[in-house]
């Protein structure tokens, strides 16, 4: 039962170290040169650079999403989302997300309630 409740404990530790924290973003580039940004209550900025795929999920998030995006997915409840240009698609998952794009034509998912996407 101790080792249950270590576990838990430093489980906890782990899933709640971001919150409300502007440490630092918490985007990691994946395997093929996407990045996945995965935080609660952070405020950053991301670069897709060349054509990167971002990926967003949790939630109460304020992003600004510099260069080019080859494809935008967004999860989560809640986030702010400001992109420079999304090339390809732009799928939003999540609930009550705002998403900002400045420049392209993306094919748009929206299967959540309550985001609100524009071209801005």
């Amino acid at each position: 039962m101790r080792r249950l409740t270590a576990i838990t404990a430093a489980l906890a530790i782990v899933l709640l170290g971001g919150c409300g924290s502007d440490d630092g973003p918490a985007a990691l580039q994946n395997a093929v040169g996407g990045i996945d940004y995965g935080s609660f209550g952070t405020t950053a900025e991301v670069d897709c650079a060349d054509g990167r795929s971002l990926n967003v999920t949790g939630s109460n998030n304020s992003l600004t999403v510099s260069g080019r995006c080859g494809s935008v997915s967004v999860g989560g409840a809640d986030n702010r989302i400001t992109i420079e240009r999304i090339d390809g698609a732009l799928a939003v998952a999540g609930l009550n997300n705002t998403i900002v794009y400045r420049g392209g034509d993306p094919a748009i998912s929206d299967t959540g309630p309550g985001n609100r996407i524009s071209r801005g």
